[in-house]
């Protein structure tokens, strides 16, 4: 990935209506490094998250993923962006397997059901596969989207609350992919994670920073899981 920054935000700046939610936030996340982003709820963290994934589109500042600038050539940063927010993206009528052979095929990957096979066995779900996405509980639909967000090993992952909803089992699965560094490009995977739980934050993350009245506080050190 070069000498850029894993994701570059500078002056991020977005509004409902009248109401300012982001405020020329800048954030710099180097390749390896987790940051654990905590806010009260409505303080902004979803929203730049999707700024970030180029779901949403700020309204001014700039935002750079691997030195891609995502305002100009969003697809060639979405290839390196995996998300997992609160929506999971499956398709209700189509089984786990289905599903995930639908996203490779978006991806353009090959092997997708050895890829769907790996990351399913990341969030133990291996057995759920062919299960249809309408018959799964909430949990099991969120296990199977950050399964999903992983299916084309990216570079950058955006996870948004990924534990709620998750039993103990699965947020032990998930902090180990959290912590499970190198992509298959040979990247050191880098991560962006909201979570309400400071303890859970200054475990997992390399940063810890807080939005407040639409600003990203300056981050304090984390004590960062990566293996």
């Amino acid at each position: 990935m070069g000498e850029s920054a894993a994701v570059r935000v500078r002056g991020a700046e977005k509004a409902f209506g009248r109401a300012a939610v982001l405020r020329g936030v800048d954030l710099d996340l180097a390749w390896g490094e987790t940051l654990c982003l905590m806010g009260a709820n409505g303080s902004g963290k979803t929203t730049l998250l999707k700024i970030v994934a180029t779901i949403a589109k700020p309204d001014a500042g700039e935002v750079f993923i691997g030195g891609v600038d995502a305002r100009r050539d969003g697809a060639k940063a979405r290839r390196l962006i995996g998300a997992a927010l609160h929506d999971p993206l499956l398709y209700d009528d189509l089984t786990a397997r289905e599903n995930m052979r639908f996203f490779c095929r978006m991806y353009g990957l090959d092997d997708a059901d050895g890829r769907a096979e790996r990351v399913s066995a990341l969030m133990g779900m291996s057995e759920h596969l062919d299960k249809r996405a309408s018959a799964m509980s909430h949990g099991m639909k969120k296990r199977f989207g950050i399964a999903r967000a992983l299916l084309h090993d990216p570079a950058v992952l955006l996870l948004d609350e990924p534990e709620t909803g998750l039993d103990a089992d699965a947020v032990a699965l998930l902090d180990k992919a959290i912590a499970g560094g190198d992509c298959e490009s040979g990247a050191r995977r880098a991560v962006i994670m909201t979570t309400h739980d400071r303890d859970r934050a200054r475990r997992l993350g390399d940063k810890v920073a807080t939005l407040s009245n639409g600003r990203l506080e300056a981050p304090e050190r984390g004590g960062g899981m990566r293996e």
